[in-house]
């Protein structure tokens, strides 16, 4: 998963917080939805590509590939899964600042 494109994500939630509180003095630029849409697949290209990644690497330990060790395996393992967590907390940040602006008094 890409921190460059998440942290990209969270730069444009935070200055449509910052919009949508009023608080913002400067002009600030637009926000084009297909940046966000782009930085979403891609990172959730990243996690799937590690997840895949790992398990080329197990299926290869498993049939006695020579070249693979089982800490290169484990590693690989938990660095699918950790990309995976991550995403799922993601995830939920987002479902989270849904319900909670659709929850907003108009």
């Amino acid at each position: 998963m890409s921190v460059s494109g998440i942290d990209s994500v969270l730069a444009q939630m935070r200055a449509a917080m910052a919009v949508a509180q009023g608080g913002v003095t400067q002009k600030t630029q637009a926000i084009d939805p297909a940046d966000f849409a782009n930085a979403l697949k891609s990172s959730l290209d990243g996690v799937a590509q590690a997840q895949n990644h790992a398990l080329d690497m197990q299926k290869a330990f498993v049939l006695g590939d020579d070249k693979v060790s089982l800490s290169d395996v484990m590693i690989d393992m938990q660095k699918a899964n950790l990309s995976f967590q991550t995403t799922v907390q993601v995830r939920n940040k987002v479902i989270a600042a849904y319900t909670e602006i659709m929850n907003m008094q108009v």
